[in-house]
């Protein structure tokens, strides 16, 4: 038994015969006949008492229709709420992402977003871990990586780039840093990640590779930190655009050895957006994903 089942019955109740119903959804009366034989053979009970004339719901059939009338109407709305869900930026949206890009990137737009979509509920899921999306019910993340593997749907929000950079009164009072051989004069903040703490890839003009051992004692997580202590002139960190970006811009941080592109694992990484599922995206899933994209632009 479906609503499906349940609003033919009503239908044939409300109409008197099979002809009628038949007549309204276009297909011949004794298709509709054959599927009130089977609700009826389902429920074990008949519902209508058949004439040559008109179709009468028995005793039974009568109390079974005022018990269900309620009980159809709530799923025909529930239903109907759940299609505009689909359809309309509604409900709340489960959203991951790294401990520092939710910080940084995700929260500070929250504002607009909601100005725009005050019916979107927001839970972030802030963490360095990739956790699990349909054991979590998380219905969009943003991944970190030069790649993301798994039975996902996956498309690219923006390209990332490294940086190492340093705070100017770290500069002023330190030994120059404009060659990849520099860094050894230097002790750099570092990630705990075992490629981020040893070596860096520098590629020059040229796309010339130099692998680069550094070191320091100040190893540090999430990358917020790492930001937070090139800014106390603690060293030289290697960190992404889209955390320094305002830094470099409003100078409190400079940028070291112009000219080099650096890396710890891939010169080719990027953020992507992360979701379970091609197939009814909820509306409030695509108001993010076109929101994050025109905050990537902007």
């Amino acid at each position: 038994m479906n609503l499906n089942d349940l609003t033919l019955i009503q239908e044939i109740a409300r109409l008197g015969s099979f002809a009628a119903v038949a007549r309204q959804h276009g297909v011949d009366p004794s298709s509709i006949g054959r599927l009130v034989a089977g609700i009826e053979t389902e429920l074990g009970l008949r519902l209508f008492s058949r004439t040559t004339r008109r179709m009468e719901l028995t005793e039974a059939g009568a109390l079974y229709l005022a018990r269900i009338a309620p009980l159809s109407e709530e799923l025909e709305r529930a239903r109907e709420d759940a299609r505009a869900m689909q359809s309309e930026p509604r409900g709340t949206l489960r959203l991951s992402a790294s401990a520092t890009f939710g910080q940084q990137f995700i929260v500070p737009r929250l504002a607009a977003f909601r100005a725009v979509y005050p019916e979107v509920g927001i839970e972030g899921v802030f963490s360095d871990t990739n956790i699990d999306l349909v054991a979590e019910r998380i219905d969009l993340a943003i991944r970190l990586a030069p790649e993301v593997q798994g039975d996902y749907v996956v498309s690219k929000l923006m390209d990332t780039r490294y940086s190492v950079v340093a705070a100017p009164a770290y500069l002023a009072k330190s030994a120059p840093l404009l060659r990849p051989e520099d860094m050894q004069n230097h002790r750099a903040i570092l990630f705990p990640f075992r490629d981020f703490r040893s070596r860096w890839l520098f590629r020059d003009a040229q796309g010339d590779i130099t692998d680069q051992p550094v070191a320091g004692d100040i190893v540090l997580s999430p990358s917020g930190a790492l930001r937070d202590a090139a800014l106390a002139a603690l060293g030289p960190a290697l960190l992404p655009d889209w955390l320094i970006n305002d830094d470099l811009a409003a100078g409190r941080l400079i940028h070291c050895l112009e000219g080099w592109e650096v890396t710890a694992t891939t010169f080719d990484t990027a953020a992507w957006l992360v979701y379970p599922s091609r197939s009814y995206v909820p509306g409030k899933v695509r108001a993010m994903i076109d929101f994050l994209r025109s905050a990537r632009d902007g």
